[in-house]
C-alpha cells in the first residue's frame, strides 16, 4: 500500500508535467478506437441500406448484406477499432482507456446526422449525455483488474459457482429473447436486439480477457496454447462475436443509429462490469462509497435510456401532428420518410409498424 501510495503521489502531477510515453500511446489508441467504432456503425448501416434495396433486409432475417462490400468495410473498420481498443489496455490503465469508449456514441450520432440524415430530439441529446455521464461514472470508479499469471487462473474463476450462475442466467435470458421475444417484438422494441447483443457481449469480454492473457503470456515466453482452457475460451469468443454481430446488424437495420449506439454502449458496459464484478470479485476490494457511486452511475444510465425511448415516441407524435402546425417542416419530414421508405429501411420501427395515433 505504501509503495502504491507513493507511486500514485509521485505520478499525480504527470498530467501537468506531461504524460508518459506508454500513456500517450494508450490514449492515441483509445481515441482511434472510438473513431473507428463510431464510424463503423454508420458505414455498416449504409451497407445494410444498399443491400436491402436488392435483397431481404437483415431486420427480417435476410443476409444479403454479406454480399455488400460497403458492409464489409464497416465490419473491417469495427475490427480495427476493437483491436486498437484491446491494444490500448496494454499501454494505459483502464481508468484512462475505458471512459474514452463513450466518444464512439458522439461520433456515430454526428455522422448519422451528416451522412444518414437521422434526427435526434433535444431530449434525446440529453439522454445521450446522461448515458455517457452514467457510464463514465461507473468505469471511473470501477476497481483495477486483479493480476492473473495463467489462463488456468481465469478458468478457475469462471467455473466458480457465482459466475456459473450468472452465465446460466444470461444464456437462459438470451434463449428466451431469441425464441420468444424476437419474433414478436424484435421489429418494434430496440431493447430486444440490443439485449441479446449486450448479454452475450458480457460473456465474450470475459473470454476475451482470458484469451488476451493467454496470448500475452505466450508472447512473453510462457506458452499457454497447450492448455485446453485457452481453446475453450477461443470457441466462446467466436460463438459470442458471431451472435453479437448478427443481432447488432438487425438492430442497426431496424432502428435509428443515434438510438442504437448509446443504448448498446450503456447496456454492454453495465453488463460487462457486472460480469467482471462477479467473476473477479472486484467489490470485495471497494468501500461502500465507491459501490454507491457506481450504483448512482447505473441509475443515470437508466435515466438516459428512458429519455432515448421517450424521444422516439415524441418524434412519432410530432411527425403525425406537425402537418397541422408546421406545414413546411412536415413536408420536409414527409419527403425524408418517403426517401427512406423507398429504400425499404425505416429510421425507427414505429415508422413502419405503428399506425398513426
Amino acid at each position: 500500500m505504501d509503495v502504491a501510495s507513493t507511486a500514485s503521489a509521485s505520478g499525480g502531477g504527470r498530467w501537468y508535467t506531461g504524460m508518459s510515453a506508454d500513456n500517450i500511446k494508450g490514449l492515441v489508441l483509445a481515441l482511434s478506437s472510438s473513431l473507428f467504432i463510431g464510424a463503423s456503425f454508420i458505414i455498416k448501416k449504409k451497407g445494410l441500406k444498399k443491400a436491402a434495396s436488392s435483397g431481404v433486409r437483415a431486420g427480417v432475417g435476410g443476409y444479403s448484406y454479406l454480399y455488400e462490400p460497403l458492409w464489409w468495410v464497416g465490419m473491417i473498420t469495427m475490427i480495427v477499432g476493437e483491436v486498437a481498443n484491446f491494444a490500448a489496455y496494454a499501454f494505459a490503465p483502464a481508468i484512462l482507456v475505458t471512459p474514452l469508449g463513450a466518444l464512439s456514441i458522439i461520433i456515430s450520432a454526428v455522422l448519422a446526422h451528416v451522412m444518414l440524415r437521422e434526427k435526434l430530439h433535444i431530449f434525446g441529446i440529453l439522454g445521450c449525455v446522461l448515458c455517457v455521464v452514467g457510464s463514465t461514472t461507473i468505469v471511473l470508479h470501477a476497481p483495477p483488474e486483479r493480476e492473473i499469471e495463467s489462463v488456468t487462473e481465469v478458468w478457475d474463476l469462471a467455473t466458480e459457482p457465482a459466475f456459473m450462475c450468472y452465465a446460466a442466467v444470461v444464456i437462459a435470458i438470451v434463449v428466451i429473447l431469441v425464441y420468444r421475444f424476437v419474433p414478436l417484438y424484435g421489429q418494434t422494441h430496440v431493447m430486444v436486439y440490443i439485449g441479446v447483443c449486450s448479454l452475450v457481449g458480457s460473456i465474450s469480454v470475459m473470454s476475451v480477457k482470458a484469451l488476451g492473457i493467454a496470448l500475452k503470456l505466450t508472447f512473453s515466453g510462457t506458452n499457454q496454447l497447450t492448455y485446453p482452457q485457452t481453446w475453450a475460451f477461443t470457441l466462446v469468443v467466436i460463438s459470442c462475436v458471431i451472435t453479437q454481430m448478427n443481432y447488432l446488424n438487425k438492430a442497426l437495420d431496424t432502428f435509428n443509429t443515434a438510438v442504437v449506439s448509446p443504448i448498446y454502449y450503456t447496456m454492454f458496459t453495465s453488463l460487462t462490469i457486472l460480469a467482471s464484478v462477479i467473476m473477479f470479485k472486484d467489490w470485495d476490494r471497494q468501500n461502500p462509497t465507491q459501490i454507491v457511486t457506481e450504483m448512482c452511475g447505473f441509475v443515470t444510465i437508466l435515466s438516459g435510456t428512458f429519455l432515448l425511448h421517450k424521444t422516439k415516441d415524441m418524434a412519432d407524435g410530432l411527425s403525425t401532428s406537425s402537418s397541422f402546425r408546421l406545414p413546411t417542416s412536415s413536408s420536409a419530414r414527409f419527403s425524408k420518410q418517403t426517401d427512406n421508405d423507398g429504400e425499404g429501411i425505416p429510421l425507427s420501427s414505429s415508422e413502419s409498424f405503428r399506425s398513426p395515433h
